[in-house]
């Protein structure tokens, strides 16, 4: 793929280029063996995980400039992760430990088909108590987009930080980034997700989200380009729907289509999301005019995909991350 240009919407001058994730980061146990139970596994691979600092890992590893902002217990696993973020190039500023909470844990039971169940351990995690008062707001208004998620809306005190930095990310002009990552385990109920991701939809500039989640926050089939379209509002600039290995669809308010997936043997699907918004992110922080050029959305989607599909050719979110390299070599032997 051809480098995209440089130009940036005026908004974006002071801060070319830098992406600040806001959330969680935590340690995902993963059976050894795929396909198998929690109960059965006999072992687990320790792996870092959470998908904004995946997504921070991602645009840092293809080139890019990230941040990531939130909180870890004060604990080896914390102070591991933090080391980890900035062994993979993330500004960690914003990274802040608790003495009075553990960092998150999440157990992933692996499917034979690389498709995952999640069994969490954060009662309350380091992750979940971030206060507002404790934001890095000079790393968020020195960004041009800010990336988030929806785990961190679960709870007191880290939704009120989250909606204070979702703030100062819209006074400071940003690119807001929403990839909602539904993870019913945490939430009291299923309706009660839909409310709590449904609560911050319009905010955002750029929405991705899975077939799957589609199909939750809809309650209708994905598939149907009217349940999609019901996701849509007015201000919304690119709408991006994941389709697993059968690609993605995209939607702006002046054009719509699709792009297929690619085939490889896939192992784990732990990231494939993270790396693919990590990929888009990278290429609208350089250049948002994107949103408005079909041409050059659709270079920069084929590369996400591409860049989604190698992540599940092996184990673990941060570890399977792909280079520039690895991407162009996947797209030039052809999609599906």
């Amino acid at each position: 793929m051809a480098p995209l240009g440089d130009g940036v919407a005026p908004a974006a001058a002071a801060a070319p280029g830098l992406v600040v994730s806001f959330g969680e980061m935590l340690i995902d146990f993963v059976p050894d063996v795929a396909g198998v139970s929690l109960a059965e596994s006999g072992g687990f691979v320790k792996a870092p995980g959470g998908a904004p600092a995946n997504v921070a890992c991602a645009i840092s590893k293809l080139g890019g400039s990230s941040a990531f902002i939130g909180k870890f217990g004060d604990d080896e696993f914390g102070h591991m992760l933090v080391d980890i973020l900035k062994q993979n190039g993330v500004n960690a500023e914003g990274c802040l430990f608790d003495q009075h909470a553990r960092t998150a844990l999440a157990f992933v039971t692996l499917k034979s088909n690389g498709e995952r169940e999640f069994m969490f351990y954060r009662n309350p995690s380091a992750d979940m108590l971030l206060t507002e008062a404790e934001l890095n707001l000079d790393l968020i208004r020195r960004a041009r987009v800010f990336h988030y998620g929806s785990i961190s809306l679960i709870t007191e005190p880290c939704r009120s930080a989250h909606m204070a930095a979702m703030r100062a990310a819209k006074a400071g002009g940003l690119l807001c980034s929403y990839d909602p990552n539904v993870r019913l385990p945490l939430w009291p109920s299923a309706q009660a997700a839909r409310d709590g991701i449904m609560s911050i939809w319009k905010e955002a500039d750029f929405i991705k989200v899975s077939d799957e989640e589609v199909a939750f926050l809809t309650q209708g089939d994905a598939n149907d380009e009217k349940n999609v379209l019901s996701l849509w509002f007015e201000g919304l600039k690119l709408l991006v729907v994941t389709d697993g290995e059968k690609g993605c669809r995209y939607f702006t308010k002046d054009f719509k289509g699709s792009l297929p997936g690619y085939a490889v043997k896939t192992v784990d699907t732990t990231g494939a999301g993270d790396a693919f918004v990590g990929s888009l992110l990278v290429n609208v922080a350089k250049d948002d005019s994107i949103f408005y050029n079909e041409e050059k959305l659709r270079e920069v989607l084929q590369f996400s995909n591409a860049c989604g599909a190698i992540c599940t050719t092996q184990k673990g979110a941060i570890p399977a991350l792909p280079t520039t390299a690895a991407a162009l070599e996947l797209i030039s032997k052809g999609s599906n």
